[in-house]
């Protein structure tokens, strides 16, 4: 049984991206799952004036310490004007500052979803490519266009092909554990 640590990029009450990677965990039975919603980690914007004169904040050091327990971390990306949220680069931001291999050797499943045809896919190409940077292994992604198109509350992913992309890279991510 592996623990897995998951949440997503975003601090909106009413994420899809949050809506993503819960239905992801509810497909993974016999693992302990830590299920993070962001709403609750706010962070001040990173700058070095405040890190020198406040230092790092409780919750950071320990979602650091939780992401170093974690045997594998999913993360769904939203995007912000064809790039990662605001709040997402400034959680790495921090992270980075506390430990720089924040994410040593942890394979990260990495998905993304929106409301539109490419579903996020900039985002999550961007954080693919910043991810081992901080020592993550990418093992497998997934995005998830059109997302209320495509998505159902309670019942997931409704479109069928999608569905089959989605569980081949959530089985990929799992055997790497």
């Amino acid at each position: 049984m592996a623990a897995i640590l998951a949440f997503a990029g975003s601090n909106s009450s009413k994420s899809i991206n949050y809506q993503l990677v819960k239905y992801t965990t509810s497909l993974m039975d016999n693992h302990t799952i830590q299920l993070l919603n962001m709403v609750n980690y706010p962070f001040p914007m990173f700058g070095e004036d405040y890190e020198r004169d406040n230092g790092y904040s409780n919750s950071l050091v320990e979602l650091k310490d939780d992401m170093a327990k974690a045997d594998g971390i999913i993360i769904s990306v939203n995007e912000h004007n064809s790039g990662p949220s605001a709040y997402f680069k400034n959680l790495t931001d921090w992270l980075s500052r506390v430990e720089r291999k924040f994410l040593d050797g942890k394979p990260v499943l990495l998905m993304s979803t929106s409301g539109g045809q490419r579903g996020g896919i900039t985002a999550l190409e961007a954080t693919k490519t910043v991810l081992p940077r901080f020592g993550a292994e990418v093992v497998a992604t997934f995005s998830l266009p059109s997302y209320s198109a495509n998505f159902k509350e309670g019942e997931g992913i409704t479109n069928a092909e999608l569905a089959k992309t989605h569980r081949a890279a959530v089985d990929q991510f799992l055997s790497k554990l």
